[in-house]
């Protein structure tokens, strides 16, 4: 069974239709990529799952249970965690303070400051423990964001264009790191628009297109539709 599960989700905004019945699903120990041009939906499509925005029809599951009425908090305690397009840390705090804060919302927080700690390591951010958050390059900064959303032992992590602003070398560590946590059976939801990342460590792929499914399956077959190469990909 899926550990995250859409099921016909419909948002509209006014009379624009962000999302039309969009059922996708995220399985355990696999990278799920989500991708599509500008304004296709994908980050409406996270707000939704993860709390910060209601459906107009559909419902979200969460391992199993209906979690469209729930708030981010309560999502959050159950296992899920996100980053953001945006960056959203806090400027003023600290690398590691942003971290304990995050570490307040999920299953560990009583171990917080060790799993701030360990977190740091793993995503080699331990010099940067003490530097203020404000101060990063975009690069560091986005590798904080998804520090802070492990932090919180998510069973499912939604990664918003996790690689935005990092170097060919970071990307290639980046996706590492996403081939290791999908091995350790964490859930990984993708949103990024470097092709070459997506279609090297995600197991399946879907493509949004004016708030719709357009296309899903392996990277191979959907690197070969037609739709996809033609908008999304670009064509020889």
């Amino acid at each position: 069974m899926p550990l995250l599960r859409t099921d016909e989700v419909s948002v509209s905004f006014g009379g624009r239709r962000a999302l039309d019945k969009v059922s996708l699903s995220v399985e355990a120990g696999r990278v799920t990529g989500l991708i599509g041009p500008n304004g296709a939906g994908k980050s409406t499509l996270f707000d939704v799952v993860s709390g910060l925005r209601r459906p107009r029809t559909g419902r979200v599951l969460l391992d199993g249970h209906d979690i469209t009425g729930e708030g981010p908090a309560r999502r959050a305690r159950r296992g899920l965690s996100r980053t953001f397009q945006h960056l959203e840390l806090f400027g003023r705090l600290t690398v590691r303070d942003n971290l304990l804060v995050a570490a307040e919302l999920g299953p560990g927080r009583r171990r917080a400051a060790r799993s701030a700690d360990r977190t740091l390591d793993r995503l080699g951010l331990t010099d940067l423990a003490d530097a203020s958050a404000d101060a990063l390059p975009t690069g560091a900064a986005r590798l904080v964001e998804v520090a802070r959303a492990l932090v919180q032992e998510p069973k499912v992590l939604l990664l918003d264009e996790p690689a935005a602003g990092q170097d060919a070398e970071e990307t290639g560590r980046f996706a590492g790191l996403l081939r290791s946590l999908a091995a350790e059976g964490t859930a990984v939801l993708l949103v990024e628009h470097d092709m070459s990342l997506v279609m090297t460590v995600c197991d399946e792929v879907h493509v949004l297109d004016l708030g719709a499914v357009v296309a899903s399956g392996p990277p191979d077959r959907v690197r070969r539709d037609a739709t996809v190469l033609a908008a999304y990909l670009g064509e020889e």
